[in-house]
C-alpha cells in the first residue's frame, strides 16, 4: 500500500509543496476584498459607474478591481475605493 505524503500536513503545507500558496493567498484576499467593496456599494446605493466617478477612475478599471479572480490591485486604488464606500484600508502581517 503507498502511503499519501500528504496525510498529516496542513493545506497550507500542500500548497507551498505545490508552488501555489502565494497566489491562492492573493486570490483569496482579493475576494474577500472585491466582496467588502460590492457591500459597501450597496449599503451607499452606489452604482458601478457613481463609483468609479467617485473613485477618479474608468468603469473598466473598477471592473477589475471588483473581479475576486484578477489579484492584481494597488494599494492606491484599494484606497480610492474605501474611501468611496466611506471606509478605511487597514492592513496588517500576521506570523505564518
Amino acid at each position: 500500500m503507498k502511503r499519501n505524503p500528504h496525510i498529516g500536513s496542513d493545506f497550507d503545507e500542500f500548497l507551498k509543496e505545490e508552488g501555489i500558496l502565494d497566489a491562492v493567498q492573493a486570490v483569496a484576499v482579493k475576494r474577500v476584498l472585491a466582496h467588502q467593496l460590492e457591500q459597501g456599494m450597496k449599503a451607499k446605493q452606489l452604482t458601478k459607474t457613481a463609483m468609479a466617478r467617485r473613485m477618479g477612475t474608468t468603469r473598466a478599471q473598477l471592473d477589475r478591481l471588483l473581479d475576486p479572480d484578477n489579484p492584481s490591485a494597488t494599494l492606491a486604488t484599494l484606497v480610492k475605493a474605501a474611501n468611496a464606500v466611506g471606509k478605511r484600508v487597514k492592513i496588517s502581517l500576521v506570523n505564518a
